[in-house]
């Protein structure tokens, strides 16, 4: 006996999506398996590796933790969402160009926990990092190159920035 479907409204990478879904059915699967992003990797089922790390609310969460019924109402941000191969997210541009990934598995729920720390913390020291880094694990780095691309991201965006403050002053758009 299947368990009654229900309805769920979710915006996810900034399209709006409504589906029936099983109670029971995890935030991961969801993404995966019925939205077919599969950007987000299932890794320990048991919340320890965070490969699986999204942005719910703008908060860093591990998928498989989270039920998709929970997100309803509310904004997932995949790795899809970061960017596009045109755009590459800060993010993105410092794990390509420092060479933070290696097997590539961890990376998505890396560059998503980034972001939560980023967006908490825009400019960390190394010591800073490494402790957000504490929910994601990488079986292939020794994480100084993860760390570089993560410093290298906070500074991207820190530019970013400062050009869109300067912008908005030339334009007389200030806030």
């Amino acid at each position: 006996m299947s368990a009654k479907k229900v309805k769920i409204s979710v915006k996810v990478n900034g399209v709006q999506r409504t589906t029936e879904v099983e109670p029971r059915l995890l935030l991961v699967h969801y993404l995966r398996d019925v939205l077919d992003l599969t950007g987000t990797h299932v890794g320990c089922d048991t919340t320890q590796c965070g490969a699986c790390t999204v942005m719910l609310n703008d908060e860093a969460v591990k998928s498989c933790t989270v039920l998709a019924v929970q997100a309803d109402g509310g904004e997932v941000t995949t790795v899809e969402g970061l960017g596009s191969m045109e755009q590459l997210h800060p993010i993105q541009e410092g794990f390509w160009e420092k060479h933070g990934l290696q097997c590539g598995f961890c990376t998505p729920g890396v560059m998503m926990a980034t972001m939560g720390l980023l967006q908490e913390n825009p400019e960390p020291t190394e010591k800073e990092i490494r402790e957000g880094l504490k929910g994601v694990i990488c079986r292939c780095t020794g994480y100084q190159y993860i760390v570089s691309a993560i410093q290298d991201a906070a500074q991207r965006m820190a530019e970013a920035k400062r050009e869109e403050e300067v912008g908005t002053l030339h334009t007389g758009g200030g806030k």
